[in-house]
């Protein structure tokens, strides 16, 4: 909509106009941000060092959550953080997970509220036009569908939307990390029976073809191709750069399944109730993750990023690999590749970690998810390493992504183009890329973790 019209200001004269915005209709998703994440990481803030580059870089991170920070019309006093401005301001299981894990230890009763919120919204049924599944945690909410054209052809996602592999597990966990920070066991309690159902969607609907993987196929034909992080329709690939084809069973999510059916056990255990099988699910599934995912290409021994329709690995090096550090799929040896890949030139390009390798056929700096450099997918990364006592490692990265930062004026975008880091080699955004972004901002609070040692 466009709103057009002239004022006439005579010489010496003032005028004042007023205009009045409202909605044409009731349904609205979103109630105005709230304000506070910066008071709540005083103390995070205070160790970095008052004046210093990561102080700066925390505080305006923070500054950009509390814009994004909203609560829906289910509950008004349930907050989650919206994706990102300008296109992806409203609820995103996936996205409103990792920022809250992020912030867990600024706002940890941001968690408990996000998850709440899509306990309130998980699904109920088998719908195919909306992905919908008995217990799963859904992709993204809207007031009205999403019609858009892209290079594949029409893509349609309905106002409610449950077309996503990873937010299931990704709250499990997350549940299980705001327990452990402290979060109130009566809340814990009230989300017990939503835990049960999302063990049980990833046992019997997040494995459709029951080989032991999660693994995604868009029955629509309108929805989204890719349903991990990586959602483009293009960022499945072979290392030649071809296309994979679906269903694709990602590698990251067996590393979020395999920590989400721990967690959950754990969790069952100390309510009382039995986690074992939970235990020797995870188990068989660490066991036939070494079997099928692992290749080597170009000197590297890393896993796949996905296996494709015939269970084949589809043997592209890429960033997925680092979100499976601190899921304790990997052996101590398996970690040492991992590490040693990720911090090779092929896939750290001094800003971060690049989306895919630089030797893919599939390459370029610009490209979506096939070459670009993703603050959150770097940070998601970063804390793996430090949960896996790589320290040093760590730390490394961490820099380079706060030098990122400082090159964007300390708000880095959703993504941006995964150039080499030298004195004359600036990263810039992807065109499209929202700033400020929920995950990217909160990267900060990863950083800054780490470099203090905390």
């Amino acid at each position: 909509m466009v709103v057009d019209w002239s004022v006439v200001i005579p010489a010496g004269e003032t005028k004042n106009v007023l205009v009045k915005i409202s909605p044409s209709t009731k349904a609205v998703v979103l109630a105005p941000p709230y304000r506070g994440l910066k008071d709540r990481g005083a103390d995070l803030l205070a160790r970095s060092g008052e004046g210093s580059d990561l102080y700066v870089f925390l505080s305006r991170a923070l500054s950009d959550l509390d814009g994004l920070t909203f609560s829906h019309e289910n509950d008004s006093d349930l907050r989650f953080i919206g994706a990102g401005e300008p296109w992806l301001s409203t609820l995103f299981g996936r996205d409103s997970l990792i920022t809250a894990g992020f912030l867990n230890s600024v706002d940890p009763a941001l968690a408990m509220e996000t998850l709440k919120l899509l306990a309130s919204l998980q699904g109920k049924e088998v719908r195919v036009e909306t992905a919908e599944q008995p217990g799963k945690i859904l992709h993204e909410v809207r007031s009205e569908p999403l019609n858009l054209e892209t290079s594949s052809g029409p893509l349609v996602l309905p106002p409610v939307c449950y077309g996503t592999i990873d937010a299931t597990p990704l709250w499990i966990s997350t549940l299980h990390n705001a327990w452990k920070a402290g979060a109130n066991e009566g809340d814990v309690a009230e989300l017990m029976p939503n835990l049960r159902l999302a063990l049980a969607w990833m046992r019997d609907y997040g494995d459709a073809d029951g080989d032991g993987f999660l693994e995604y196929l868009d029955e629509t034909g309108r929805g989204l191709a890719n349903q991990g992080w990586k959602d483009s329709g293009d960022s499945v690939r072979w290392h030649d750069g071809s296309l994979a084809d679906g269903p694709i069973a990602l590698c990251e999510v067996q590393g979020y399944t395999h920590r989400a059916a721990l967690d959950g056990a754990e969790i069952l255990e100390a309510f009382g109730e039995d986690g074992e099988s939970w235990r020797a699910w995870a188990a068989d599934l660490k066991t036939r993750f070494r079997e099928q995912f692992w290749v080597e290409n170009d000197g590297f021994r890393y896993p796949a990023i996905a296996l494709d329709a015939s269970k084949r690995a589809v043997d592209s090096l890429t960033s997925n690999i680092g979100h499976l550090l601190g899921s304790g799929l990997l052996d101590e040896r398996e970690v040492g590749d991992v590490m040693r890949t990720l911090i090779s030139p092929e896939m750290f390009s001094g800003y971060g970690i690049h989306t895919a390798s630089t030797t893919n056929a599939g390459f370029w700096p610009y490209r979506y998810h096939v070459g670009s450099v993703w603050p959150h997918d770097t940070a998601m990364i970063i804390r793996g390493m430090w949960r896996e006592g790589r320290k040093e490692e760590a730390q490394e990265v961490a820099r380079g992504l706060m030098e990122a930062a400082r090159r964007f004026d300390w708000c880095l975008p959703e993504l941006f183009a995964g150039v080499k880091r030298d004195a004359y080699a600036k990263p810039l955004p992807y065109p499209a890329s929202c700033r400020p972004q929920a995950w990217a901002a909160a990267s900060a609070v990863v950083v800054a973790q780490v470099l203090t040692g905390n």
